[in-house]
C-alpha cells in the first residue's frame, strides 16, 4: 500500500493542539490542495474563508456551540457556498443566473465543498497536521455570515480547525464494509445485522478508550436525527438568496 493510501486508511479527528503556527509557505500549499480541487461544470462555486486571528477563533468556538479546539487550533477554514462569484460571471455573460433558487444547486456545492474538505484534510495529515472538520458552524449561520463579512449567495457549509498536534486522537471503529460498499445493486437486507454489530463493536470502543458514557452508533444518530438539529440552515440559506423550490 502507497503513503497516500496508508494515511488516509489512518484518519483520526484530533482535539488537541498546539499553539504552534502553521508556516505560512505549508498553510498555502494545503489551500492550493483544494483550490486545485475538481468543481462541477468548473463553476468553481466555492470559497474558502482563512481564519487565524485568535480573538475571531474563538468567536467561532461560540458560535459552534462552544468547542474549545476551534479556539486553540491556530487555523480555521470555513469552506462557503459560492454563487455570488458565479452570478458575477453570469452578469458578465449577459445571463440571469437561477441555480441558486434550487436543491440542485445546493447539491452541487456542498458536494463541492465535500471535495475540497477532503483535499484540505489529507494534504494537511501529510505535513504532519491534525484536522478536525467542522459541522457546527451551522448552527448559528448568521453569525458566521456576519462575522466573515459574506455577501448574498454565500453559504458557510463547513469548517475544518488544523494545527500540530499536542494529543492524537484515536481511530473509530466504522460500519462493517458491507453496509458501505455494494456491488452492482443496494443490500438492504444485510444492514441490520451490520448495525447490531457495529453497535456493539462501537460500545467496547468508547470502553476501551475509556468514554464508556458515549452512545453507540444508533442511539447517537438518533439523538440527532430525531430532529433537525440545526434549524438555522434553511431560513438563513434563504436570507442570502438561495431557494429550493426548483
Amino acid at each position: 500500500m502507497n503513503p497516500t493510501l496508508e494515511l488516509m486508511h489512518q484518519h483520526r479527528s484530533v482535539r488537541s493542539y498546539l499553539d504552534t503556527p502553521v508556516a505560512p509557505e505549508l498553510l498555502d500549499a494545503i489551500l492550493d490542495a483544494a483550490w486545485k480541487g475538481p468543481t462541477s461544470i468548473n463553476g468553481q462555486q466555492l470559497s474558502l474563508v482563512v481564519v487565524q486571528d485568535a480573538e475571531r477563533r474563538k468567536k467561532i468556538a461560540e458560535i459552534a456551540g462552544g468547542q474549545p479546539w476551534i479556539a486553540q487550533a491556530p487555523v480555521f477554514i470555513t469552506l462557503v457556498a459560492d454563487f455570488y462569484k458565479t452570478h458575477l460571471g453570469m452578469e458578465n455573460a449577459g445571463h440571469e443566473q437561477v441555480i441558486h433558487h434550487s436543491v440542485e444547486g445546493f447539491a452541487v456545492a456542498a458536494v463541492d465543498a465535500g471535495i475540497a474538505l477532503g483535499n484540505l484534510m489529507t494534504a494537511a495529515r501529510s505535513a504532519g497536521l491534525g484536522v478536525v472538520p467542522i459541522g457546527g458552524i451551522r448552527r448559528d449561520p448568521q453569525a458566521m455570515v456576519e462575522l466573515l463579512e459574506l455577501p448574498e449567495l454565500t453559504f458557510p457549509l463547513v469548517g475544518v480547525a488544523m494545527g500540530h498536534i499536542r494529543d492524537d486522537g484515536t481511530i473509530k471503529p466504522r460500519l462493517p464494509r458491507e453496509s458501505f460498499v455494494h456491488r452492482e445493486r443496494y443490500d438492504a437486507a444485510a444492514l441490520p445485522h451490520s448495525i447490531a454489530a457495529y453497535d456493539q463493536t462501537l460500545a467496547r470502543h468508547w470502553r476501551q478508550v475509556d468514554r464508556p458514557d458515549s452512545l453507540n452508533w444508533s442511539a447517537n444518530t438518533a439523538q440527532y436525527y430525531q430532529h433537525v438539529y440545526f434549524p438555522e440552515t434553511a431560513p438563513i440559506a434563504r436570507q442570502q438568496g438561495f431557494g429550493f423550490d426548483k
